[in-house]
């Protein structure tokens, strides 16, 4: 029997072979998707992160949003307290002087109690002398008021008091609080109460006291307060007379008068006006004032300095209202930059028949 041959790749070797080579491509694919694997992790935490860095960015440009507009909002806060700090100095010097004027005021009324002391005192002696000089204390005179002036001075004023029908206008404007235009506008921020104690103003009240104790006890009377209005004393009394006689109504009169605080500019057209409502027509007028007029009948639509040449063009449309036939008596109290006002009165004075007065500082 002859041998067999033998072969050197038999099938069982190319098995082997075969199982091999598949194992490497098993080993080498399993390799492979286990790496796919982990990149596909490592790619799903850069991307996690990539997305976390984003965010991250955002907030970062929305905080500095937020800075920017901070401090845009800290430089608005910065302006605004240099502004309020100039406005806490301002007001604190403001504060200072109005203390000082307060503690003025203070020392003012001091010295205004003081004097109101001193006139009580004086009106007692007097009223004691009158009293232990009187022989008949029972026996009525012939005035319905009294007035006591301080000492035993005399005054040749031509002043006549006299009449049926008297008519006394007094002005009540801010100027009638001094004499001079700087502490004019220095009284017109004060309280009133400190406006009521001015030397001037007393002076004028002292003035009405006087004329009203001359009047004729059987004679008619009105007394209109003026300033850029006129109105009575007396409410409800436009275009009526009163009686002297009536001790009511002149006391009434002059305590309305004492109240009033002088305020506002002058209009000597409406108080004419006014005056010229009385029937019948007075036969005496007594005008107490301090210059000429500073407005007409109604303030100008346009606000505008007042000159001189403006006030003379008021006094004489007031004046052309005037009645000729009566006699008007001025009462000029003291007051700086109005040089024409002497002279305009005088002439309207001696053109009525009527008296010019610039009283002294102890008048009357």
């Amino acid at each position: 029997m002859a041998r067999r041959k033998t072969e050197v790749f038999s099938m069982s070797f190319l098995d082997c072979i075969t199982c091999a080579f598949g194992s490497v491509v098993l080993v080498y694919t399993l390799i492979n998707a286990k790496g796919g694997i982990r990149r596909m992790a490592e790619t799903d935490a850069q991307q996690t992160e990539i997305q976390q860095l984003e965010e991250q960015v955002l907030e970062g440009y929305q905080n500095l949003v937020a800075i920017r507009n901070s401090l845009v909002q800290t430089d608005e806060e910065r302006v605004r307290t240099e502004g309020m700090g100039s406005r806490v100095i301002e007001e604190t010097e403001r504060l200072k002087v109005e203390l000082a004027d307060a503690d003025k005021e203070t020392l003012s009324r001091r010295e205004a109690i003081e004097r109101l002391k001193a006139d009580l005192k004086s009106l007692d002696e007097g009223k004691r002398r009158m009293e232990g000089g009187s022989q008949s204390p029972d026996t009525s005179g012939t005035r319905v008021r009294g007035f006591i002036g301080q000492g035993d001075r005399q005054y040749l004023t031509g002043l006549k008091v006299g009449g049926e029908r008297i008519v006394i206008l007094v002005d009540v404007s801010a100027s009638m609080l001094d004499e001079t235009v700087v502490n004019v506008l220095r009284m017109r921020n004060m309280s009133e109460a400190r406006k009521l104690l001015s030397d001037k103003w007393r002076r004028t009240l002292s003035t009405v006291d006087w004329l009203a104790a001359q009047l004729p006890a059987e004679a008619e009377f009105q007394i209109l307060a003026f300033n850029t209005q006129a109105k009575p004393l007396i409410p409800d009394t436009e275009g009526k007379w009163l009686k002297v006689n009536d001790p009511n109504a002149l006391n009434e009169a002059l305590t309305n008068l004492r109240k009033i605080v002088p305020q506002d500019g002058t209009s000597l057209e409406n108080v004419f006006t006014t005056m010229n409502m009385l029937k019948p027509a007075p036969d005496n007028v007594i005008l107490i004032t301090d210059g000429l007029p500073t407005q007409a009948a109604s303030p100008p639509l346009i606000k505008k300095t007042v000159d001189g040449d403006d006030r003379v063009e008021f006094f004489e449309r007031a004046i052309a209202r005037y009645p000729k036939t009566v006699p008007l008596n001025v009462i000029l109290m003291p007051m700086e930059g109005d040089p024409s006002a002497p002279s305009a009165y005088w002439l309207a004075s001696r053109r009525t028949g009527g008296s010019f007065i610039s009283p002294s500082k102890d008048w009357p």
